[in-house]
């Protein structure tokens, strides 16, 4: 997406090429997210069904990420990030004038596999382009933006639902996607931005099986991170109704926490390209997890908002960081293919930590849960403490590789 040669790029460089639709498309994220249920009602969905065609979506991501990488390899990424744009736009305007509850379940899926294509070519162009040290406060900042987006978003999606109903957040969504998109194609066709980048095709189970090092230790804490991050959207909201709390209350104790967040992507992206990537991963971890395990000690609304602070400063200072570790392990041979099983382990832990909270509390109680999501984080924590070499090494150059398993 410029004429600079990967690596010669600049974050002011970013600004038109990812930052702006990376925004645009977070905005329609935010806006369509809290609304997939109540869509799914309106089209006569049951409340079990409604749930499980909001569980398609993060389904879609997820079983896309390994085909994404494929695609990126064969296409590129601004082929790709285009392709993902079109797919998007079509899911939903399939999504607004579906017939019935599972053509809006199939479009919903839909527009998980083009949002996991889009992700991962975003990520794999900063990656090619950016030098190892700007690479963290470039991820960085593409994971603020995101968060601002995502804020921005239902905000955004509330007005338009309250003048034209629900289909008005799927309108925002198509309307951000298309100018995602166009900028996208203007870009291509013009004289100042990047060239896509040339990806050598390599087997994926050959880049699977050269990193496998890397996935059984860095990529648990990945997981751990995922995990934590989505549990805390389940454990929050149900806790607060757990004491008493009002909806109001909960999203204010949100909004609260995501504002603290907001304000610390770009200080958590210096601190990964000055000090190093475990001097953000690890307090990610281990604060988010300590938040989790205070939440059970919490009776109102004032200690709610102290542990919701805890864990989005622990969340905040991990902004971009799961992108940043999968760039700087990543190959330069197959270095798609290894980012679809890098985002492959972060999305499983996203799908895996409200599974496990419900396990447990099917089991057990809510506190219990929390405890268990506290205790797994910190399980992740000392994996990347033991085992994660620091992958930025002096002059802001990628750290050793990881052992072999049989060395581990």
């Amino acid at each position: 997406m410029s004429s600079l040669a990967p690596g010669g790029a600049t974050l002011r460089s970013l600004g038109l090429s990812v930052y702006v639709p990376t925004f645009l498309f977070a905005v329609g994220q935010g806006a369509v997210i809290p609304v997939v249920a109540l869509a799914a009602r309106e089209e006569g969905a049951s409340l079990a069904v409604a749930g499980f065609i909001v569980a398609l979506r993060g389904l879609g991501v997820l079983v896309f990420d390994i085909p994404a990488g494929w695609l990126v390899s064969r296409f590129g990424e601004q082929r790709a990030m285009i392709f993902a744009t079109l797919v998007v736009i079509v899911a939903l305007a399939g999504s607004a004038l579906a017939p019935g509850v599972w053509t809006f379940a199939a479009f919903t899926f839909l527009m998980g596999c083009g949002w996991s294509v889009w992700l991962l070519a975003r990520l794999s162009y900063v990656s090619d382009v950016m030098p190892v040290h700007l690479r963290g406060r470039a991820l960085s900042t593409l994971g603020g933006v995101n968060r601002v987006g995502n804020f921005v978003g239902p905000f955004l999606g509330a007005a338009a639902a309250f003048f034209v109903g629900l289909e008005g957040a799927y309108a925002v969504h198509l309307a951000s996607a298309v100018l995602a998109c166009g900028l996208l194609i203007v870009l291509m066709r013009g004289e100042n931005v990047y060239p896509a980048t040339i990806h050598e095709p390599v087997n994926f189970t050959k880049v699977a099986r050269e990193n496998v090092g890397v996935f059984l230790t860095a990529g648990v804490g990945v997981m751990a991170i995922g995990a934590l991050r989505a549990a805390r959207q389940t454990v929050l909201p149900l806790w607060g109704d757990h004491i008493g709390l009002e909806g109001g209350a909960i999203s204010l104790i949100f909004g609260i926490s995501m504002g603290l967040e907001m304000l610390l992507f770009y200080p958590a992206g210096s601190v990964m390209d000055r000090v190093g990537r475990k001097a953000v991963a690890l307090p990610c971890l281990g604060i988010m997890a300590a938040g989790m395990l205070l939440v059970p000690l919490t009776g109102g609304f004032w200690s709610m908002v102290v542990v919701g602070l805890i864990i989005g400063f622990g969340n905040g200072l991990g902004s971009g960081i799961v992108m940043t570790l999968g760039a700087d392990f990543s190959p330069e041979i197959g270095r798609a293919q290894f980012l679809g099983a890098w985002r492959l382990c972060g999305d499983v832990g996203t799908a895996g930590g409200p599974l496990v909270v419900a396990g447990v509390t099917a089991v057990a109680t809510l506190a219990a849960a929390s405890v268990t999501m506290g205790l797994l984080g910190f399980v992740g924590f000392g994996l990347m403490l033991a085992l994660m070499p620091e992958t930025l090494g002096r002059g802001g150059e990628p750290g050793p590789p990881l052992p072999e398993p049989a060395e581990i």
